[in-house]
């Protein structure tokens, strides 16, 4: 494994089944500075509108414009991403990968407006404690892969976890078509 796995995605393996990662398609924001990791689950949308949670920051949230649920962890704790327009730093932002920006919602969005695009809102995130993770990957519980930007602001987040898994290389875009249920096969 890499010393870090910062802005890569973790693809559930039909193997995993705990109901709070199946099927899921994890970023991670964090890891290995403290020994253990911190991501959110991308495609986990909720019936909440971002204007009913957010409503100052509607107009930056890319459909569909809902909150997410990022993982078990800290559900009420709110993390934001948005696709950046600029390569230069803008204030109430701080770098996640080459696009992609950590969002203060408690800055003024009117500034961030013309700089920021595709906002997506999660609460909660997925957590795992020292050498956790490296053991989860280790016993083949997660697919670890490169993520895109547009992973992270997809206006199909329903379909990510295939479409992920389908743009690999060789066996392991087989999986896409790996049936919810193996005994329906």
């Amino acid at each position: 494994m890499t010393a870090t796995l910062r802005g890569k995605l973790l693809v559930a393996t039909p193997a995993l089944t705990d109901p709070n990662f199946n099927r899921t398609v994890v970023f991670i924001l964090e890891h290995g500075r403290n020994g253990g990791a911190l991501g959110i689950v991308l495609n986990r949308p909720t019936a909440t509108p971002i204007v009913d949670a957010i409503p100052d920051w509607a107009m930056l949230a890319s459909a569909p414009a809902v909150l997410y649920v990022g993982g078990p962890v800290g559900i009420g704790t709110i993390i934001a991403l948005a696709s950046s327009r600029t390569d230069d730093p803008l204030l109430g932002t701080e770098p996640v990968s080459d696009h992609l920006v950590a969002v203060d919602l408690a800055t003024d969005p009117e500034p961030l407006a013309s700089a920021v695009s595709a906002l997506r809102v999660w609460t909660g995130y997925a957590g795992w404690a020292p050498g956790q993770l490296e053991e989860e990957v280790a016993q083949e519980a997660w697919f670890v892969l490169d993520a895109s930007d547009s992973d992270v602001t997809t206006a199909e987040p329903n379909d990510l976890w295939r479409a992920v898994l389908s743009r690999q290389s060789g066996t392991l875009a087989w999986f896409a078509n790996f049936p919810d249920d193996p005994a329906h096969n």
